[in-house]
């Protein structure tokens, strides 16, 4: 599904498909690419979305990746440390970001459709936070020290996650409208 309401091309599912009456002044606040799944927050409070869009807020972004290959100790360094990728033909050197080995995957429905699978080729999955937003970052991050993002799936945003307390166990398609004290929370969270 597209995180936003026209489809590019016919046939695309997007968030007008969703059973929900959405305000006609919502917006996805940070997008998914098409080949990424997870938590997507919407909104039509300007303050809100100018906290969670304007970079030097540098909020919290936590996503769950399977990886082809078992990260090294020294990768995961890296991905800690920063690492240089390219954004728009330029050179970017990201920000720190919190990185730990999943010792098994998340609880996660199956990806429609399936990751590629490499019988010969172990893959592993990685929690990895970040507090800037390039276009596409964590699968840059990843291919730069050698593991290249098999899913992608967005976890968390500030303190929101996915399971949450209030959240229920969210589902691909699933819309739960946040009530006045979450907004409150996530917003002190940013």
């Amino acid at each position: 599904m597209l995180s936003q309401f026209t489809p590019e091309h016919e046939g695309q599912i997007t968030l007008a498909n969703l059973d929900f009456a959405f305000p006609k002044d919502a917006w996805p606040v940070g997008r998914l690419d098409a080949d990424s799944e997870g938590l997507l927050l919407l909104s039509t409070d300007k303050s809100l979305n100018a906290a969670l869009l304007l970079p030097k807020q540098q909020h919290p972004r936590t996503y769950w990746i399977q990886v082809e290959g078992v990260p090294t100790e020294d990768a995961i360094q890296q991905l800690r440390r920063g690492v240089s990728i390219q954004i728009n033909g330029k050179q970017h050197l990201t920000l720190p970001a919190s990185v730990r080995p999943l010792g098994s995957p998340p609880n996660v429905p199956p990806r429609v459709p399936p990751i590629r699978v490499r019988k010969n080729i172990p893959d592993a999955w990685l929690e990895i936070t970040l507090t800037e937003g390039k276009n596409r970052q964590v699968r840059r991050m990843a291919a730069a020290v050698g593991f290249p993002v098999l899913r992608l799936v967005r976890a968390r945003i500030g303190h929101l996650g996915l399971g949450d307390e209030g959240l229920g166990h969210l589902q691909p398609g699933m819309v739960v409208a946040l009530n006045a004290e979450q907004l409150e929370r996530l917003m002190a969270s940013l």
